[in-house]
């Protein structure tokens, strides 16, 4: 495990770096002056205050350094960055990490709440639909799985929140805390990976049942309990631990979408609050906080594959 760890943290160092790089070009090619739009915004909210002056956002350009040229402005960030530090968020002026580790809990239960959904619910559709194939819950699993797959996160969400919240108000319209106010929004980011994981395991269930062992281990006497769950699933679960891993990061990015239909408050919501207010700091800080969690969903797939596969120690 541990020379797994040494060969994945070069490689994921170099990705985080590429990712802060491409997001800090991105933020500083977009549209749109985020000195002006900080000073009109607050304009906006006093009372009888105008347009701010040019003299006023030049001066406030100094201040937040966005005047200096785009390297001096990226060597600065990645010199923080490394240590860190990503600097105040430009609306809220507060320090973007404590910003951010406030709102993280909340996106975490959520993304992960999701996944549990996809790998519990998933598996087992999966795994009846492998061994009724054919049959009437074989049909149903697949035409379940593409009408899941097929459906938007944000369109599934309204329509959680017209008949779940609004016709029959079992759960709280937004805002929900608890277990209550997680189901709604867990099920809507989830459900097109709950979709795509019955598939995998189905087809990957079917493949391992045809195997020669598993005849094998049927002609020795094993009930078909054993055949079945110590291992067929064992092996067909490999391609589905590389399915949860890879998603997980899409489950983080997906909750920009998912926490805005439900108003529900966490690094996804902000995330977008950023991106409309030309917040850099807060929006690279928060791009990076998703992509480290990405790189470690996959090193844990990593490690993964040898407990379900000790061949793979091998390699």
């Amino acid at each position: 495990m541990l020379r797994i760890i040494g060969r994945r943290l070069p490689a994921l160092i170099l990705v985080e770096s590429g990712v802060l790089t491409l997001v800090f070009l991105i933020m500083h090619l977009l549209p749109g002056d985020p000195a002006r739009m900080i000073l009109e915004g607050a304009a906006g909210g006093a009372v009888g205050g105008g347009a701010p002056t040019e003299e006023m956002v030049q001066q406030l350009r100094e201040q937040l350094g966005l005047n200096d040229p785009i390297a001096v402005q990226y060597g600065r960030f990645l010199y923080n960055a490394i240590q860190g530090d990503f600097g105040k968020s430009f609306r809220q002026g507060r320090p973007v990490t404590k910003v951010i580790l406030e709102q993280w809990p909340a996106t975490l239960q959520l993304a992960l709440a999701a996944l549990f959904l996809a790998v519990v619910i998933g598996i087992v559709l999966g795994v009846i639909a492998a061994l009724r194939q054919g049959s009437w819950a074989d049909t149903l699993c697949i035409v379940t799985s593409v009408v899941g797959v097929s459906m938007p996160s944000f369109w599934l969400g309204l329509l959680l929140i017209l008949f779940f919240c609004v016709r029959i108000p079992l759960f709280p319209v937004v805002r929900g805390t608890g277990l209550r106010g997680l189901v709604l929004p867990a099920i809507a980011l989830g459900a097109g990976d709950i979709a795509g994981m019955a598939r995998l395991v189905r087809s990957s269930m079917l493949e391992v049942l045809r195997a020669e062992y598993i005849t094998t281990a049927r002609g020795k006497g094993l009930t078909e309990r054993a055949v079945i769950y110590r291992h067929a699933l064992r092996n067909a679960l490999i391609p589905a631990v590389t399915f949860a891993g890879l998603r997980f990061g899409r489950l983080l990015g997906g909750t920009v979408i998912i926490e805005t239909v439900f108003a529900r408050q966490g690094v996804g919501y902000i995330l977008k609050e950023a991106v409309l207010g030309r917040d850099y700091p807060l929006i690279q800080g928060a791009v990076l906080f998703i992509a480290l969690f990405y790189g470690f969903a996959n090193l844990v797939v990593d490690l993964l594959y040898i407990i379900l596969d000790p061949r793979i120690r091998e390699v």
